[in-house]
């Protein structure tokens, strides 16, 4: 997966720690670790507890639309361990889950599928964030 635009990103502290603990336990030649690497290392790092309302965050549920389709979808951002493929999961090693990972509501991005079309997907809404709610267990 190439990202073809960078917006500014921001994830939490304590996403940062479980998410580098899952890389770290994954193959390096593992579809999406490479990506998911540099969108960490590119992240601004806050506390959670300081986390704006409108980011989204891992298991945030967020509402999105998929260009050039179009399509606006809702969806919760999961760790590939809660990931059962049932609708309306996105787990975070795939294309999608690492580039809304850390964006604001509006922001949009771009990457290159492996079919070789671009992809951009913008930010509508985030329906629920842990954070937000106090839930800092998820």
């Amino acid at each position: 997966m190439e990202i073809t635009t960078r917006p500014a990103i921001t994830v939490s502290e304590r996403d940062l720690e479980r998410l580098e603990g899952l890389l770290a336990s994954l193959p390096d030649d593992r579809p999406g670790v490479d990506a998911l690497r540099e969108e960490l290392d590119r992240a601004q790092i806050l506390p959670s507890e300081q986390m704006p309302a409108d980011v989204v965050t891992m298991n945030s549920r967020i509402r999105f639309v998929v260009e050039p389709a179009g399509k606006e979808m809702e969806m919760v951002l999961v760790y590939p361990r809660d990931f059962t493929g049932a609708p309306g999961q996105l787990a975070v090693t795939m294309p999608a889950g690492i580039a809304v990972l850390g964006l604001t509501v509006g922001q949009q991005i771009e990457w290159t599928a492996p079919n070789g079309q671009t992809v951009r997907a913008r930010i509508v809404e985030v329906t629920y964030q842990p954070e937000r709610a106090g839930d800092y267990t998820l």
